[in-house]
């Protein structure tokens, strides 16, 4: 995993459209919505909706809004359903995209997609035509209040299920397998470490070297995707 660096670098977060709650807010109670009809609303036991509801806290939803949806998904009141959907396609330059999106239409859904590739130099591909350039990982981001020994927090890391760790001036990534990201999570309590991110996520294997212009070029299209209400995360493997 050596060759991975920042988080910046494989899933773009938008800023400017998700600085706006309404819509970060929409996404997550999608989110957490689809956790509960799929495993229950025990987070001790759903990996997904924990993690759902750490995103939740993390952008200050209010609790109302949180337990409106945990009660709507669960039954307890009128709701609807919601389908996850990837789709899959090229930016500019060859740079590969997957989108995960979760919808109650998908016909809406697959038009806005279309219609974000289509306008933005990209093309919407096939089913599994870049999925397998991608590896579902579970993504920590720690932020350092204070110099660490390397070497002390490499050895912690892997035995609390780490796969690889990155070191950066201001910041340490760790790389876990899926199902292990909050309990590595919450294993890896370092003093001097600040965790910022928890959550899994599609990683690229390798990642194309661009020229700012060329970046440029593709952030448009990732950010016109990220627009859509109903794309919940954008993965590509440019490199920044």
């Amino acid at each position: 995993m050596a060759g991975h660096s920042k988080w910046s670098n494989i899933k773009h977060r938008k800023g400017r459209q998700d600085a706006k709650k309404g819509k970060i807010f929409t996404k997550i109670s999608k989110e957490i919505f689809q956790a509960v009809r799929n495993g229950g609303d025990n987070t001790e036991t759903n990996h997904a909706l924990k993690t759902a509801l750490d995103k939740a806290r993390q952008a200050n939803m209010p609790n109302e809004n949180i337990d409106r949806t945990i009660k709507k998904a669960s039954g307890n009141l009128e709701g609807i359903n919601y389908e996850e959907i990837i789709y899959e396609g090229y930016a500019p330059h060859g740079v590969a995209v997957y989108v995960e999106a979760l919808t109650e239409n998908k016909n809406r859904t697959a038009a806005e997609v279309r219609l974000a590739f289509n306008k933005n130099g990209g093309n919407l591909g096939e089913t599994g035509c870049v999925a397998f350039m991608f590896q579902r990982k579970g993504y920590l981001l720690f932020e350092k209040e204070q110099e660490i020994e390397e070497d002390d927090f490499m050895m912690e890391a892997l035995e609390a299920g780490a796969e690889d760790a990155v070191f950066f001036e201001d910041s340490v990534e760790v790389f876990v397998p899926a199902e292990e990201t909050q309990k590595t999570a919450q294993l890896l309590e370092v003093p001097g470490l600040r965790l910022e991110t928890a959550e899994a996520a599609m990683i690229p294997d390798t990642k194309i070297a661009l020229t700012e212009e060329q970046l440029e070029e593709v952030m448009v299209l990732i950010e016109a995707l990220e627009d859509s209400d109903d794309v919940q995360s954008v993965a590509h493997n440019a490199s920044f």
